[in-house]
Parts: structure tokens; sequence; C-alpha cells
């Protein structure tokens, strides 16, 4: 690589072009991360993955992903032999592939606390993409840059994803926050609503010590309006975050909802986590068709084969869950993967159908839910607006009802006014409560943006970034053989008979570092492009000529509309599709007067106070 060809205060066209990142909550620099698995270097990867993240390793198993969604690979066009468009590729495994590197070399693999946030703070990266944010804020404060806080007091309230990156970033930034936590354990819906087959508890418990041993203080089994008054937390702190996560489930207000038997989705979840009672029947009805119901469902169903002599037949005797949607399958909210291994596990769907009642035998128990039928679940413009065919019904036999349609935060503890009181000065609100029910990444990325205002509350200085951007021209740029035809990498899966047989087996087993290294080289490295010199281009077409996806095209300027640019009869321009671009530098190769480039985009972000 060279010496630096340009450096300029934060380029937003060339960072947008690494959409993995612009996509993530916090800036994750995923291309980062899955480049340096694609290249062995595990713990620099792991290191990427986790500055911006306190919670690393639990996204590497349940992240939403929106980075995937985002990611470019999953846009670029797939040929056959003959060169017919056959389908769009699909986008890299990034949350597999940051399970992968926390495994390597996170909390994961046994490393404890205060190592691995020495590692974490002493680590002062070549590029830094977003991705070294813990090291930076410290290597800020301790050159004047920031000025820490005086240690005072932040009360929290809720020990969540969005109430322990608050503390997380908090301790860093030199207060005392102490996190109230209502459940017995800590990390909110993580530890109680997220099943153990999709999230191992020791892996939440690794995650939450690193935390405490920034100097974080968890009190668990602390009811805020019962334990201790609200209003006593408030006059002893400083600050006080209310991130108590939306963790009561919502009703529906059907006929015969009331009553034994008919349970709110999370608190099955819960009951089962905390290895609580809970009376459940034969014939299971869940209803929602979200990721949360898919967890309910499949929790059910996974006490088929439950040793009831192990577990104290908590849940025993189930044989049959039905789960039952408004949406069609093409349209329901689950991910697929939820869908594909519900059905694996023996889940019996009924898309496209709404509850009408739940019927209740003599006893009170219920007897059977009446469904009629959904034609429609969203108007012209996206908005939530079911319409139904009353004509068409079906009943189905149950004795116990699973609500999955949401849920709510509890703020009783708040006063007969809980708006006003979030807009009492030194309150502050992040998660579920600030943003309404979203992805983990996001709770993270509320409670990061909730550390900073009371930083700034406290202080009277508002932390602020500098991003630097610069390009480097790489010399002998090339890729992976054959990467542009890898096919996506399936993480390997237990099979559905060992499943139900252990409940808290996880599902997801993980990536090899074979199988890593080989998905983790699909990766396009969209922060490598290749750069075009105007002065040089004698406008031959030949990058176009050898371009694979043909996301180069040579055209007349008298065809563009462009603003503020004059051109003659034979002037002509290279136009590019950015998301057909594999990087794969044959333009640049084949250029006969070196008028391209190609370019690796640096980003470097620093800490101050305004």
């Amino acid at each position: 690589m060279q010496a630096l060809r340009a450096e300029v205060p934060g380029d937003g066209y060339h960072a947008g072009l690494i959409s993995c990142q612009a996509a993530c909550p916090v800036h994750t620099d995923a291309r980062g991360y899955v480049r340096a698995i694609a290249e062995g270097r595990f713990e620099e990867a792991y290191l990427i993955a986790r500055g911006p993240n306190p919670f690393a390793s639990i996204c590497g198993r349940i992240c939403g992903a929106p980075c995937e969604a985002a990611c470019r690979r999953g846009k670029v066009p797939r040929v056959d032999d003959d060169g017919r468009f056959v389908a769009v590729d699909r986008p890299i495994a990034i949350r597999a592939l940051k399970r992968f590197a926390c495994e390597q070399a996170g909390p994961d693999n046994g490393c404890e606390p205060g190592e691995m946030l020495r590692r974490i703070s002493a680590w002062v990266p070549e590029v830094s993409a977003h991705a070294d944010e813990m090291a930076a804020i410290l290597r800020a404060a301790a050159n004047g840059k920031v000025r820490k806080g005086g240690g005072q007091r932040v009360a929290i309230i809720g020990a969540g994803p969005a109430g322990l990156s608050a503390a997380h970033d908090l301790a860093l930034l030199g207060f005392k926050p102490v996190v109230y936590e209502t459940e017995p354990v800590a990390a909110g819906m993580l530890a109680v609503g997220v099943p153990a087959y999709r999230l191992p508890r020791e892996v939440i418990r690794r995650e939450v010590a690193v935390i405490e041993a920034l100097g974080v203080e968890i009190r668990c089994g602390v009811t805020v309006g019962k334990d201790i008054d609200y209003a006593e937390l408030k006059r002893d702190s400083g600050a006080v975050i209310v991130a108590v996560g939306a963790k009561s489930s919502r009703s529906l207000g059907l006929p015969g909802e009331r009553g034994p038997r008919v349970y709110g989705g999370v608190d099955l979840l819960r009951a089962v986590s905390l290895g609580e009672p809970m009376s459940i029947g034969h014939e299971v009805v869940v209803i929602g068709g979200g990721n949360v119901a898919y967890d309910v469902a499949r929790t059910v169903v996974r006490q088929i084969a439950y040793d009831t002599a192990r577990t104290a037949a908590r849940l025993a005797g189930t044989t049959h869950v039905v789960l039952a949607s408004l949406e069609g399958l093409e349209e329901m909210p689950a991910d697929t993967l939820e869908i594909l291994e519900g059905d694996e596990e023996g889940i019996e769907r009924m898309n496209g159908w709404g509850p009408v009642e739940i019927r209740r035998g003599p006893d009170g128990m219920p007897v059977s839910v009446e469904f009629r039928r959904c034609v429609r679940v969203y108007d012209a413009n996206r908005r939530f607006a079911p319409a139904f065919d009353d004509s068409e019904r079906r009943t189905v036999s149950c004795d116990t009802v699973l609500l999955a349609v949401g849920q709510a935060p509890s703020l009783g503890f708040l006063g007969e006014d809980p708006r006003g009181e979030m807009k009492a000065p030194g309150v502050f609100a992040a998660g579920d409560l600030a943003h309404g029910t979203r992805l983990l990444i996001d709770a993270v990325a509320s409670g990061k943006a909730a550390a900073r205002s009371v930083y700034e509350y406290l202080t009277g200085e508002k932390l602020q970034t500098e991003v630097t951007t610069a390009h480097a021209v790489i010399e002998r740029y090339r890729r992976e053989r054959g990467y542009e035809s890898i096919r996506r990498q399936a993480v390997p899966t237990c099979e559905p008979e060992e499943r139900l047989r252990h409940p808290d087996v996880a599902v997801e087993m993980g990536y090899t570092p074979e199988l890593a290294m080989r998905e983790a080289s699909r990766c396009l490295d969209c922060g490598v492009t290749p750069v075009f010199d105007g002065a040089r281009c004698v406008l031959c077409g030949g990058c176009a000529d050898v371009c694979p996806t043909q996301c180069l095209k040579l055209v007349p300027m008298s065809g563009l509309e462009l603003a503020g640019v004059e051109s003659g009869a034979e002037d002509s321009a290279i136009l590019k599709d950015e998301d057909r671009c594999i990087r794969c530098a044959l333009c640049a190769m084949r250029c006969p007067v070196e008028a391209i480039s190609m370019e690796r985009v640096l980003t470097q972000t620093d800490w101050r106070i305004q």
C-alpha cells in the first residue's frame, strides 16, 4: 500500500459505499472484521466487532443483522454460462461471522473479563472505521481531548441491552453507573425472553461480566417503586436513565381471553428461562407471526421429548403446537430461518387467519379458538390495516393459548404522569421506551446515545467525533481465486431430533475456521473502490468491455443531465453502477493509460469536546 493519496474531513460518499457499516445502528465496521476473518486474523476481527458494541458476542447469535440486508453482495446479479441473468447473489453471512470471531478471540472462549478489557482498550488499529470506539474514547481522555466525569452516580433502571450499553459507556466516560434490574438476572429480555437454544446463558454471563469489570454495579432483584423509591433514586443520582424495555405482553381483547391458560408469549418465555412452573396443556395455539411468536412456539414444541424427571415436569405433556398469523407466508415478519426451522421442528403454521374468539368449556378452560380469514394485512401505504372475510371461518381445538402480538413497557413506578416525568431535567429514556420495539442492536445504539446525553447534561460539554477520510492506492491489488462464484456457506445446525431431545441445545453450531474463511472471502470489500482519473482517461471503453457484471458504461455526455456541466457533442462519460461492482480490479488491469487505480477508503474517528 502506498502513502495516502488524499485526506479530507468526513467523506460521506465513500463512507456510504460501505453499506453494511452504514446500515448498522452503531456503525460496526462489518467489512473490516469479515475481511480480517478471510485473511485468518481472527483476534483483530473480534476487536473490530467489539469496538462499538458491548454485546458483540450476543449479536453474533441473535442480531437481526440490518448489515446483511444492506450487503452489496446481495445485489450483485448472477448469470449463467451464456451470460443470462439468473438471480441476485445472497449477502455475506455477517452475523454468523461475527459469532465466529467472538468464539475465537472474545469472552466466549473463556478469556477473563480483566484481560478482555486490557486487550480491547490497548488495541490501536492501523485502520479505524468507527471500529475502535472504546479505545478511542480512552485515548481521547488520556490526551485531554475529552474530560472525564468526576465519578457522579447515574441510576439506570433496567439491565437490558440499552441499560447496560449506557452503563458501559458511562463507566468509560468517568461516571459511576448503578443499574437496577427487577429480574433475578441481568440482561433483560436477552436472559428471560430469548430461548437458550438461540442464546446460551453462559454467553450472556460472560458478556455482562466484562461490563461489570469496567466498574458498573448491577443490582438484580430490585424493583424500582417497590424495593426502592423512584423519587429517592432520582434525588441521590446526578441523572437517571429509564431503560425498562417492553416486557409486558399486549392483549387482543378477544372474548374469552381473560382466564386460565391464556398467557402472554413473553410470560411463557420468562417462566421457562427462570425455571418457574406454568400450567401448559397438550394442544397449544400460538397467535402471532413474528420472531417472538416463533420463540414461543419453538420453546413449547421442545417439551414433546422433555425428560420430565430432570425438569420437574413443568411443561410435560405437550403434543401439538399451531402458530396462527394474520400474514401469509411471504409477509410474515419472522425471519425466514425461524420459519424454516419451526417447520422442521413440527410447528403447524396457519397463515392468513385472525382470531375472533377463545371458547371455554364448563370448567373455564380453553377448548378452541375461532378464526376468520384475513384477506389483507396492510393497506396501499403499507400501514397495518387488516381486512377479513367473515364468511370463511375455522375452529382450532386447544387447551392453551399463547398471545405473541407485541409488548409494552410498564411505567407505573414513574407516578400518575409517566410522560411528564420522562421530560423532567436529568431523566433520559433508552431502548424500547425511546423508540419502540426494535432490534437488539437498536437498543445498544439507543443506550450509547443516552450515555452521551447524560455526559453533556452533567458536564455541560458536548461530545463530538472528528471523522477524517483518506484514500490509499493499493499496488498489485488481487482477490481470492474464484471469490465471485462462491455461494453463501450455510451455517451448520444440529438435527431437529437432537434439538427436541435437548431443548437448550444451540440450534446453530457455528462456522468452522475453514467455512468461516471461505464465507468471508465472498465479501466484496466495499472499502476498496476503483477510482478514475479523468485527466488520463482516453475513453477507449476497455474497462467497460472487461467488466464481468457490466457495472461500467460509456455514454455520450449529451444524454446526461448534469447541473452546471457543459459538454460538447463529442464528449463522453463513464457511468458506474456501485451495486453491481464486485471490486475485481479487471478495469484497472485493462486500462492502457493507468487512469484507474484501486484505492482503499480509510476512516479515522477521534473524540473531542465542543
